[in-house]
């Protein structure tokens, strides 16, 4: 993971555009996430796929690799984030609403 030396405001980060692998805001600085490999990416796949097949059609919650959660001050992107049903922002037509790409945690 690669550290950037400069310090900005989360609001200045969320304005840069994404990088691949994904950057990460935490304390004021910039880290660029490592490229998964073969078999971490597997998991990751697998592991969404296993809570998906058991939570979606419950309706409780849903699965999301790679999406960006800003909370707390910080702007993370984690490998798997679980999002309870009710809080997953929707439209009117029921598809998940393109805000939901960027999620701001209320960890309620």
């Amino acid at each position: 993971m690669s550290t950037l030396a400069t310090s900005i405001t989360l609001e200045e980060f969320l304005q840069l555009p994404e990088t691949k692998p994904a950057s990460e805001y935490i304390d004021g600085k910039i880290s660029q996430k490592p490229m998964p490999q073969g078999e971490h990416s597997l998991l990751q796949v697998e592991l969404c796929q296993a809570i998906n097949r058991t939570a979606k059609p419950q309706k409780t919650a849903l699965a999301f690799p790679e999406l960006r959660c800003i909370f707390g001050g910080a702007a993370i992107v984690p490998d798997i984030a679980v999002f309870r049903w009710e809080r997953i922002p929707r439209e009117a037509s029921g598809r998940i609403s393109p805000t939901a790409l960027k999620l701001i945690l209320t960890w309620q």
